[in-house]
């Protein structure tokens, strides 16, 4: 029997959801990972990028203890969290059209590459434009969304598409429309966002997926360590000079 009370049910909440993602979507976290695979193995780069709260799930993945070395984030100025003031600021930004690309063509990343692209909604101009323009540069696109969002809103770009429409690989966090697991009597709104607690998990999925694949094709992953194990540095130090081509976060 769940816990009664409503932090027990958001547990509840976030585990069933979690479960569901690891039954419903394995073979798109498969298929996500042995795209970075493949591009690890073959001299490519990892980028990652979200907007608002949505960045946060990329952010984990990029220069981290036990994360691929190679993953770095595709930041646009404003759109990364809540680090602008005023923070609705940041919600503008992703529905102006031109950006994305603007970011991208003054980016590192080239053809071959392979770019995250996470949204809840998947429906403003940023993340849609992100996709469309990464893949006709030639890049790799997984999205991570929330399919709901396309059945159940209208997309907010000028060509009344979604994220999920421009991707090579959708990996859906089935989560609701409205992001919010729990309500209480008393309460008008409804609350208890469990997104990204589940696509943190899918990204990390994604990563322990694409380091098995790395290890099967005889290719060892260029994985950090955590700084504050003995010896931790002197490895990362490495794996850094080793993949330097492929840092950015680092210069």
């Amino acid at each position: 029997m769940g816990d009664s009370t409503l932090a027990g049910q958001f547990f509840d909440a976030a585990i069933g959801l979690l479960r569901r993602v690891r039954d419903e979507e394995s073979g798109h976290i498969a298929a996500a990972g042995a795209a970075v695979a493949g591009a690890v193995a073959s001299g490519g780069r990892l980028f990652a990028f979200g907007a608002g709260h949505s960045s946060l799930a990329a952010q984990d993945v990029v220069y981290r203890a036990g994360g691929l070395a190679v993953m770095n984030l595709l930041a646009v100025p404003g759109a990364v969290g809540v680090d602008v003031t005023p923070a609705t600021l940041g919600s503008a930004l992703e529905r102006v059209d031109g950006l994305a690309a603007a970011v991208l063509d003054a980016s590192p990343a080239r053809a071959g590459d392979v770019l995250f692209v996470v949204s809840l909604s998947g429906r403003n101009a940023l993340p849609v434009e992100m996709a469309s323009h990464a893949r006709a540069l030639g890049l790799t696109v997984v999205g991570v969304t929330s399919v709901a969002y396309a059945k159940e809103t209208t997309s907010r770009h000028r060509s009344g598409t979604f994220l999920k429409d421009h991707c090579d690989v959708v990996l859906d966090s089935k989560i609701a429309v409205g992001d919010a697991e729990l309500a209480l009597e008393g309460v008008a709104a409804p609350f208890g966002p469990a997104s990204t607690v589940v696509t943190s998990a899918l990204m990390q999925a994604v990563m322990a997926a694409a380091a098995q694949e790395l290890v099967g094709r005889g290719v060892e992953p260029p994985l950090l360590r955590s700084g504050n194990v003995d010896g931790g540095h002197e490895w990362n130090t490495r794996v850094m000079d080793e993949y330097a081509d492929r840092i950015f976060y680092r210069r």
